[in-house]
């Protein structure tokens, strides 16, 4: 199994950002897939998840009505979209496919003036 994560990015307070995860290696439609964060000095944090094929979507509270999760199972891509970023939104961001423990590398979102 492969996962890709990328579109981190340096923005300002306000921005918006799209996070891809291309996964490669196994039937993507059949599997929830995940993005959690992880930023210095904090534990990792759930953000946002989908089931399959285009099934229940879950935010955490910290996110509701700012990020958007969605998936293109033709393109075995999940993507990320968030909007009115803040600066505790700072942190590496994670793909992840947690029935088989599997994550990318992650993609890293700056967020500051």
């Amino acid at each position: 199994v492969q996962i890709v994560e990328s579109g981190g990015a340096s923005v300002q307070p306000g921005g918006s950002l799209r996070l891809s995860c291309v996964v490669s290696g196994l039937i993507f439609r059949q599997y929830n897939i995940e993005w959690y964060r992880q930023s210095p000095g904090k534990g990792r944090e759930f953000v946002a998840r989908i089931a399959p094929p285009y099934g229940t979507i879950r935010y955490a509270d910290s996110v509701t009505g700012r990020f958007w999760i969605s998936r293109d199972n033709d393109k075995n891509t999940a993507y990320l979209q968030m909007n009115n970023l803040k600066s505790e939104d700072a942190a590496v961001y994670y793909c992840a496919i947690p029935s088989l423990d599997e994550r990318g590398q992650g993609t890293s979102v700056a967020v500051s003036p």
